[in-house]
Order: structure tokens, then C-alpha cells, then sequence
């Protein structure tokens, strides 16, 4: 039994410094760099390919709305063709700081908001299918179990990954509750750990409303910007070992598929 443990990173921009890339790096097996359009520019994609290179870590492009102001989180009304654009430029311009250090992507995993409308529709769900499938056919989308993403980038050719999110509140049909309301976001460490061990364990979250949710994910998500980020990952990695639940990259063996302390 297996599972991939990613995280937001490479999230800093300019002389702005955000998350705690050296400590979180080293501990997770995939990592989604972000692509200049919410957060990094090309100094810090760069810095941040070269790091999870070092460290053994799969890297993967973490493509968003152009809205620096609002760390890509706010919803912007955007065409198919615009969001395809989009996402095609920021795989685009890392798959090619990514050459530049030896790497190959492994995966595609949207950003914030973009995220999570394309779970929803089906559209934008295949134009960043599209936009993935145009650069790197062997690229790995990543999508809520279920979801629009998942089911567009199987259409498209696409493996998929499926995702699920220990820090996060889960509605009662396995979507994710909003930003917006209370209780979004887990910040409890224990709370975390355990609903980290039982998606990986059990594929299964419990809800907002206490109910069990089956979702059977392929990789779990950090947030690279949560306080004590690195603390926790360490946390969920010695849980999972101890749950007898071994951390690996979703990709298939190579020079970047595996984390530290995985065998392939």
C-alpha cells in the first residue's frame, strides 16, 4: 500500500518570501511549483526545480489564474480557450527551467481557484487537459476523486492521480467546503495526521457533517503556505511508516519518481 505525498511550493515572488520550501521539500515525493502566474518567477522556478532535484522529489507544474494580488484564489471569469492559453504557457515555461535543470515533469496540478471551478466544470476541466496533453502526454493530471479534472484528463489520454487533502473539510459529497466558510481548513496537527492516515489506510474521510465519504486518492496534498508546514509533513510521513503505508511519487521509476527513504 502506497502513497504520494505533494505539496505547493516554489510559491515565493521576487524579494517576497512565502512557505518554507528547504524544510518541506525534502519531505514530500511530488512537488507543484508554481508558475509565475500566482505566485514565483523564473529565478525562484528555477531554485525550486533544482531543490526537489536534489532531494529526489517528482516536479510538477502548478498552473493558475493570473492573479498575483490574490494569490490565485478568486475566481475569475475566464473562456476555455483563455484557460487552455493560460495553463499551456505556465506548463510550458517550467517544462522548459525543468530541462534546463536535468528534470522532466511529471504532473499537472491547477491552482487555487482554478482548481476548484474546473472541478465543477466540465470545460475548463478540458482546456487544462488539452493545454497538459499539448505539451506532455506522459504528464499526470491531478483532480478531487470524481471530478470534472479527472474525467477530462482520462478523455484526453491523460493518466490521472486523483487527490485528496488532510488539511481541508470535506462536504458530504466529497467536494471540499470553500475557503469562505468556518472550518475550511484543519489546523489541528493530530486532527490532520489521522485523516492523513485514514484516506491512505481506509480511502475515507469523515465530513463536515460527521458522515464517512469514501474517496480513494493516489496522492495527498501539503499546503506549502500552512504554518508549520514542514513540522507536519514530517508528522504525516512517521504516521504513515507507522501505519505500515509506504510515500512514493506518482510517476513511474526514474531519477525524480521517488522521495527520500521510498525504494522503487
Amino acid at each position: 500500500m502506497g502513497i504520494d505525498l505533494n505539496a505547493d511550493v516554489g510559491e515565493s515572488f521576487g524579494a517576497y518570501k512565502l512557505g518554507h520550501d528547504e524544510d518541506l521539500i525534502p519531505l514530500i515525493t511530488s512537488a507543484n511549483v508554481a508558475c509565475g502566474f500566482h505566485a514565483g518567477d523564473p529565478g525562484i522556478m528555477r531554485a525550486t526545480v533544482a531543490l526537489a532535484r536534489q532531494h529526489r522529489v517528482a516536479v510538477g507544474a502548478h498552473p493558475a489564474f493570473p492573479d498575483l494580488v490574490g494569490f490565485g484564489r478568486r475566481e475569475i471569469n475566464a473562456s476555455p480557450r483563455e484557460v487552455e492559453d493560460a495553463v499551456a504557457y505556465q506548463i510550458g515555461a517550467l517544462a522548459g527551467i525543468a530541462a534546463a535543470e536535468g528534470v522532466r515533469l511529471q504532473h499537472v496540478k491547477a491552482h487555487g481557484a482554478l482548481y476548484n471551478m474546473a472541478v465543477r466544470s466540465r470545460p475548463l476541466a478540458d482546456a487544462i487537459a488539452r493545454a497538459a496533453a499539448s505539451i506532455d502526454r506522459t504528464l499526470i493530471l491531478l483532480g478531487l476523486p470524481g471530478s470534472e479534472l479527472i474525467e477530462a484528463g482520462r478523455q484526453a489520454g491523460l493518466r490521472t492521480a486523483p487527490e485528496g487533502f488532510a488539511d481541508r473539510a470535506y462536504q458530504p459529497d466529497g467536494a471540499l467546503v470553500p475557503r469562505t466558510r468556518a472550518g475550511a481548513v484543519i489546523d489541528d496537527p493530530d486532527t490532520v495526521v489521522d485523516r492523513a492516515v485514514m484516506m491512505a489506510r481506509e480511502r475515507a474521510v469523515i465530513a463536515i457533517d460527521g458522515s464517512r465519504v469514501t474517496i480513494d486518492v493516489e496522492t495527498m496534498c501539503v499546503h506549502g503556505d500552512t504554518p508549520g508546514a514542514a513540522a507536519l509533513a514530517l508528522r504525516i510521513r512517521q504516521a504513515l511508516a507507522n501505519a505500515g503505508i509506504q510515500v512514493r511519487a506518482i510517476g513511474a521509476s526514474g531519477t525524480n519518481a521517488q522521495g527520500p527513504g521510498t525504494t522503487a
